[in-house]
């Protein structure tokens, strides 16, 4: 199938073809269509798999008959929630660039930044709203938004709305709008909470599905380096030096350990900036924009921030904290190893995290390459734990069988892989 096979406006098709879009994804084959028919859709599928022009297309197909000539009275017509800015902006981008050669117009608004500039262009009118939930039901509530004329809501990074706690916004967006509109729902995972929000304000909807949460890039390689928690960002510091490791995208558990991965860096002069929710929506914006001009070496970034990165050829993702939700590590190196492209994925494993990294091969179903060639290798012994890799080179050391150890090391718990 092809998007000629889509019987798509020759606008929507010029837009496409100047992007080099040829073939639909999975999710873009199976969606497309059922949009177009007028029916509600629930969408399970990951970031990547091109899931913002599943629906952004058949849209703005569907609005650019209705809308008609640019100096028509600008209504909202669809409604776009998602729950952060960078996801908002991305998908901003995505209307932008596959409406282009129509006369639907959209704004994009969220909190963090001033709402003048959001309210003015509310004022002059709007086909598209994309918003996260906070700064939609403010401007609702001030009477800058006008849900009446909608045709199209859609819920974007449900289970992600869900994990942030916008799941009662969200609920007060949907009743904000009229009974007859059609309901598009995508969503990473499918946790209860989600169905039951599709079974009470869908009407009739279709499930597609695709790439199972389960499943990883084929074009991903994944490597695990078990390692002590105090090692970590010594290890980090040795893999970029070592490896030559540019433009790598580091995940972290909390805002506080980014913020130190990244002091940690920089102090030994790696050029590395934090992403997460204690920066300035223009704090974030300047370091992405860095990162993907390679300006920036290191992205530090934690699980909720790094939802809406969207980086063509990504090369490396490194796990510094394993996640407690499996689920979310497929997620992470799904950054990588996109639109066919390869990608390596590296994951730091303590002790602690041991049950994590279980969980998460129970998961995932594929045997990952564990690195036990390092300075860093795990061990209760910290005497053989703890070695700067600048004073010592391991490229051509021979590893000790364990039968040569010292007697105190035999007393000590055996090496953990």
């Amino acid at each position: 199938m092809t998007f000629q096979d889509l019987n798509l406006l020759q606008n929507i098709q010029h837009a496409l073809s100047d992007e080099g879009y040829t073939f639909p994804t999975p999710i873009q084959q199976q969606a497309i269509p059922i949009i177009l028919q007028g029916t509600d859709l629930v969408g399970c599928a990951q970031t990547g798999t091109g899931k913002t022009a599943a629906f952004a297309i058949p849209i703005l197909n569907t609005l650019h008959r209705i809308v008609g000539s640019a100096q028509k009275r600008k209504n909202i017509r669809t409604l776009v929630v998602t729950p952060t800015r960078e996801l908002a902006i991305q998908i901003g981008e995505s209307f932008d660039t596959y409406g282009k050669y129509t006369n639907v117009r959209q704004i994009t608004i969220f909190g963090g930044v001033s709402q003048v500039p959001q309210v003015d262009q509310l004022k002059k009118g709007v086909d598209i709203l994309i918003a996260t939930p906070g700064r939609l039901l403010d401007l609702n509530k001030q009477g800058f938004i006008d849900l009446d004329h909608l045709h199209y809501l859609v819920l974007d990074e449900a289970d992600l709305m869900l994990d942030m706690g916008f799941i009662n916004d969200v609920k007060k967006i949907i009743k904000l709008t009229p009974s007859n509109r059609q309901t598009l729902l995508f969503s990473a995972t499918m946790p209860i909470a989600i169905r039951e929000i599709a079974d009470s304000y869908l009407t009739k909807p279709k499930y597609v599905s695709v790439t199972p949460i389960s499943s990883t890039a084929e074009t991903v390689e994944q490597k695990i380096y078990f390692v002590g928690k105090e090692n970590k960002r010594k290890l980090l510091y040795h893999l970029i030096r070592n490896e030559n490791l540019n433009n790598l995208l580091v995940f972290t558990r909390t805002k506080h350990g980014a913020d130190n991965v990244v002091k940690a860096l920089k102090k030994n002069g790696i050029n590395a900036e934090a992403i997460h929710g204690d920066k300035s929506q223009t704090a974030r914006q300047r370091v992405l924009e860095s990162f993907k001009n390679k300006e920036i070496s290191v992205l530090v970034a934690t699980d909720i921030a790094a939802r809406g990165i969207d980086i063509e050829s990504l090369p490396y993702v490194l796990n510094f904290d394993l996640p407690n939700i499996p689920e979310t590590y497929v997620h992470r190196i799904g950054r990588t190893g996109r639109a066919g492209n390869g990608g390596i994925s590296i994951s730091f494993c303590g002790k602690e995290e041991e049950p994590y990294w279980k969980d998460i091969q129970k998961l995932v179903k594929v045997n990952v390459k564990v690195i036990k060639d390092h300075p860093y290798l795990w061990n209760t012994d910290e005497e053989n734990a703890v070695i700067e890799p600048e004073k010592k080179d391991y490229r051509n050391v021979t590893k000790q069988s364990p039968s040569r150890k010292s007697d105190a090391s035999k007393k000590n718990k055996k090496r953990w892989y």
